[in-house]
């Protein structure tokens, strides 16, 4: 028993990890590989569906190799995935059609604002949780059916699969014979009624979208099917948890209560407060979604979704040459001029959660004579808290709930300055744990725990790190009031 271990994949925007997770629950090795991000000349975001499985199996091959294990001891696999991403391919090949379309990519706001025309943008969002958007896969994968050659023609003889990245991953990891997303990636569709808790027909025929050609909804721990790596593994093993990254970072924080609540640093990111088994509809700018349905009971949570966090210092890196690594940004923040008023308003790709305006536009605003690279690279970081500080004050309105604690995960936690920026600006303690794989974690323990590998103290494995206010309530209030300021500035209306 002791010798037992659990394989995750973590597929995400920028690439694919594999993690392998011991009889202890500790993560024992890592392997990834990173995925070419499409961006054309109107600026669409897309992914090669192909390259990421293909990725799949070599960052498992290369994980078993160099962790050196016997083979036959893996009992188990998890899967986390980029979440609104979406992508079809043909029912009996398994062959995609036409490219993903990633979750930043906002090339279906004109269907959006089409359904919106209807006059039932407020009947979607009171079934799903979530305002009329094209961030959301009902209106990407409308966009497929309507743009991309053959779609249409497979969908009507229900030839077509279409979905998120998690049901393309089992799909293809089960040869074909397991066609199922869990509940957690169902509810982010905007095609699913988290009430009634199915995909709901009314709506799918709004985006034009035939119900049967969606994947079959299971619990977010149950069995997907199983999968030998096309022959990494001697045997096959079953996949026996799936959740969309945010919710695998939600579970692996250990945030199974009502009122917890965690952030997610990644290319984007997701905040999420749990908010138990009694869904909230929000009035403040954020969503209602399922954290996750286990053993035949969901739990919901109020989620804010930001396009640029991460993706900030990336471009400030790639785009802006104005560092050569992350890691640069802490110092550079430390330098700058502590009075330039220089604010970052990210909306490279329109703006998320609170405000929900796909077309509003990036801007630097307070440039002074002060203003130089390490003022820029500073307010990208700044940018980041100030992102999330909006979604957790939506979020304490809408839940009643006073946070006091925000749990945090991805790489750019590992920036002291960010960290303390964002507790000073929230005005609570950042938790910041000693892992940075909390995304592929929750599966991992969601499929070890259906086992029976694991039972709830596993999640005693976190240690964290805490990072209290510091700021002057004063100077608090004035940058914050500053951020506010430069928002209404972008804002498309």
């Amino acid at each position: 028993m002791s010798e037992q271990y659990i394989i995750s994949i973590d597929q995400s925007t920028q690439g694919t990890k594999a993690l392998l997770f011991d009889f202890s629950g500790s993560l024992i090795r890592r392997a990834d590989r990173v995925h070419e991000q499409l961006i054309n000349e109107k600026g669409w975001v897309s992914h090669d569906p192909m390259e990421i499985y293909r990725n799949i199996i070599e960052v498992t091959g290369t994980l078993l190799t160099e962790a050196g294990i016997d083979k036959s001891k893996v009992a188990g696999v998890g899967i986390s995935n980029q979440r609104e991403t979406s992508l079809a391919w043909n029912r009996s090949t398994g062959e995609p059609v036409g490219q993903a379309v990633v979750w930043q990519c906002a090339r279906a706001a004109d269907i959006c604002d089409q359904v919106a025309l209807s006059g039932k943008a407020e009947e979607i969002r009171q079934k799903t949780g979530m305002n009329l958007s094209p961030y959301f896969p009902a209106s990407k994968i409308a966009w497929i059916l309507k743009n991309v050659e053959g779609a249409k023609d497979l969908a009507d003889k229900r030839e077509l699969c279409h979905g998120t990245v998690d049901s393309w991953v089992v799909y293809k990891l089960t040869g074909g014979k397991s066609y199922k997303t869990d509940y957690s990636n169902a509810s982010r569709t905007q095609l699913f009624n988290i009430f009634d808790l199915k995909w709901d027909e009314e709506i799918c025929a709004l985006f034009g979208i035939d119900p049967k050609n969606l994947p079959e909804v299971c619990d977010s721990n149950s069995c997907f099917g199983e999968t030998d790596f096309e022959g990494l593994l001697p045997a096959a093993v079953p996949i026996h948890g799936v959740l969309g990254d945010s919710h695998g970072a939600l579970f692996g924080q250990g945030c199974l209560t009502k009122g917890m609540m965690k952030s997610t640093y990644g290319t984007g990111s997701s905040i999420m407060m749990n908010i138990g088994e009694e869904p909230v509809l929000s009035t403040h700018g954020v969503v209602t979604s399922l954290a996750w349905s286990m053993d035949g009971k969901v739990k919901y949570v109020l989620e804010g979704n930001l396009n640029y966090t991460g993706a900030v210092i990336t471009w400030l890196k790639d785009d802006l040459k104005m560092i050569e690594s992350p890691e640069e940004t802490q110092g550079l923040a430390q330098q700058a001029a502590a009075d330039d008023p220089l604010y970052l308003v990210p909306a490279f790709s329109g703006l998320g959660a609170p405000y929900w305006d796909s077309r509003a536009t990036a801007m630097l605003t307070g440039m002074t004579r002060t203003t130089g690279r390490a003022e820029v690279v500073r307010a990208g970081l700044e940018c980041i808290a100030y992102q999330i500080q909006d979604v957790i004050e939506a979020m304490s309105e809408d839940s009643h709930v006073k946070v006091h604690e925000l749990r945090v995960d991805g790489g750019p936690t590992k920036n002291a300055y960010l960290m303390q920026f964002q507790s000073d600006i929230a005005g609570i303690d950042v938790q910041v744990p000693d892992s940075d794989e909390l995304s592929g974690m929750g599966p991992a323990y969601a499929a070890g725990m259906a086992l029976g590998i694991w039972d709830a103290s596993v999640f005693a494995q976190l240690k964290r790190k805490k990072y209290a206010p510091q700021m002057d309530e004063g100077l608090r209030n004035k940058k914050y009031g500053g951020w506010k300021k430069a928002v209404k500035k972008v804002l498309s209306e």
